[in-house]
């Protein structure tokens, strides 16, 4: 095997300077690298059109303006405990949301599992660049280009389900190059931190803060926050929060709105599911900036890429980015999927690690 100096070298040089290769040590004192992707420090205004002059949440941890934060250019495997990012592996798949993020954490100070407010800077940014990635969104291949295929990893009755990380083309690359984030659209779910819906209200960790290691962000947790139709973050339970209500009596799979009142309910499993650019607030209802900030709403009445967006308004529900191998047009860095108890583990769950310190 090469140097890791090499290695280093080799990676800062061809991605100009954007992927930083992080060592990791495992149990047993070998050391693996993990490619990370760096996203220096933007302002909202400079992710979407009206944006404020302000720094997104993305770059905000307890207070503090950080400089930049790394996000795993691959879809995380796992040796000995601890997240990878890795090239051409197979996704390490059939973990429960704490567990991934107990394998991100094992990295050590400054390791995390993505929050919703990284993953959302980035969505942000591939749209307002016109680089909305293509991926294994239909059994191996994009359902929009099906001449583009990455090499499979796993099979169902001979058909072509998850993929090796980064085996696709560049167009499947959050930048169009040789050298980003790999996979954002569709191959497996990717677990989200600092969001969650509970009977509908949506709360979140409030800006970054999701990143710190060690985070509580169990269910009991007193970090989480309800969110006010003028974007202030209150606790959880107040009246007059925003929530995801059913557009009519539960049917599964029916539209969804904002709302600040479950008009109609959910039974346990019954979901709702819209296009992300076609999400509303009930008339009257103020749609804050900071659903836009944290792409959990629309920033304008635009394509956001035909993804699609989903929730459950019974118990507590976390999120899904990205989608999976068969989500076809759905799939992408919008897509964002709100409808699962943290406790569901799936050949098709899947996540990766983000840094920032």
């Amino acid at each position: 095997m090469a140097n890791f100096d090499d290695v280093i070298l080799a990676a800062k040089s061809l991605s100009r300077g954007n992927v930083e290769v992080k060592m990791i040590d495992d149990v047993a004192g070998v050391v693996y690298p993990s490619f990370m992707f760096k996203m220096p420090k933007l302002k909202n205004s400079e992710l979407y059109t009206g944006g404020a002059e302000t720094t997104h949440p993305a770059w905000i941890v307890d207070g503090v303006e950080k400089t930049e934060f790394l996000f795993s250019c691959y879809i995380n495997s796992v040796i000995n405990g601890k997240a990878l990012s890795l090239p051409f592996s197979d996704p390490k798949t059939g973990m429960n949301f704490d567990q991934a993020k107990a394998y991100a954490e094992a990295c050590g100070v400054g390791y995390h599992l993505p929050t919703i407010a990284e993953s959302a800077a980035i969505a942000l940014w591939c749209r307002k660049n016109n680089l909305m990635p293509r991926g294994n969104n239909n059994y191996g291949k994009d359902h929009s280009a099906p001449y583009e295929k990455g090499t499979a990893t796993y099979l169902s009755a001979g058909t072509t389900c998850r993929t090796a990380t980064g085996s696709g083309p560049i167009s499947w690359n959050h930048n169009g190059q040789p050298f980003g984030i790999a996979d954002l659209n569709g191959n497996v779910y990717e677990w989200q931190a600092g969001y969650r819906t509970v009977d509908g209200e949506i709360q979140i960790i409030p800006d970054n803060n999701a990143a710190v290691t060690g985070t509580n962000q169990l269910a009991t947790s007193t970090l989480w926050k309800a969110i006010m139709p003028d974007g202030s973050l209150v606790t959880p339970g107040t009246a007059g929060t925003l929530k995801w209500d059913h557009l009519v009596a539960a049917v599964a799979g029916g539209g969804f709105r904002l709302n600040t009142a479950i008009e109609n309910v959910g039974a346990d499993g019954v979901y709702g599911a819209t296009s992300f650019a076609g999400l509303t607030a009930k008339a009257g209802v103020n749609i804050p900036e900071i659903l836009k900030k944290l792409a959990i709403m629309p920033v304008d009445a635009g394509d956001h890429g035909g993804d699609s967006i989903y929730m459950d308004n019974h118990g507590e529900r976390l999120g899904f980015r990205g989608g999976l191998w068969i989500n076809t047009s759905s799939a992408g860095v919008f897509y964002l999927d709100g409808g699962f108890p943290r406790s569901l583990a799936g050949d098709g769950v899947g996540f990766r690690s983000a840094f920032v310190i």
